[in-house]
């Protein structure tokens, strides 16, 4: 990266940083944004052309726009298919005391880290089985592996959801 671009790169993002800041939040909350700032920050540097940006900060802004949007869709797929209610018991109603609801979602931040922690076939098989209600047999299938191996996949991928919840 050239000294002109990175110069550039770190006066924008100290002019904009606040602005960007409270933008995310609102859309996507205090604990995303961080995230989303920096990879609004990664996805300018990556800009082949920076330089002839007539209007640097608009066209971070429509970054971080785009961003909340993927981030927003996201978070629709994973609602839509990955319900934990069944790990996590119900969903506290809307006047539910606030403790309530925020230990809920920290088992249900909790139960997302674990199974992102899974080894990467784990993973595919409990996600085949929990969120796309695949059978043993067909999962096997699908993988190529044995009905055995799918079993043993899935009992580790329990323990370790379990275990985050305790």
């Amino acid at each position: 990266m050239s000294a002109k671009k990175s110069h550039l790169i770190r006066a924008l993002f100290e002019r904009n940083r606040r602005v960007l800041t409270a933008y995310l939040t609102r859309r996507v909350g205090a604990e995303a944004a961080p995230d989303l700032l920096q990879e609004t920050f990664v996805r300018a540097l990556r800009h082949e052309r920076l330089d002839d940006v007539a209007d640097p900060p608009a066209f971070l802004q429509q970054i971080a726009a785009n961003l909340t949007r993927d981030f927003a869709r996201r978070r629709r797929t994973e609602t839509k298919y990955l319900s934990f209610d069944p790990f996590l018991g119900e969903r506290p109603s809307g006047d539910a005391p606030q403790d309530e609801i925020v230990d809920r979602d920290r088992r249900a931040h909790r139960l997302t880290e674990a199974i992102a922690a899974l080894p990467p076939r784990c993973r595919e098989v409990f996600e085949l089985c929990a969120f796309e209600d695949l059978s043993f047999p067909e999962i096997a299938a699908r993988l190529g592996v044995s009905e055995r191996m799918v079993r043993q996949h899935m009992s580790i991928a329990m323990q370790r959801c379990w275990a985050a919840l305790a």
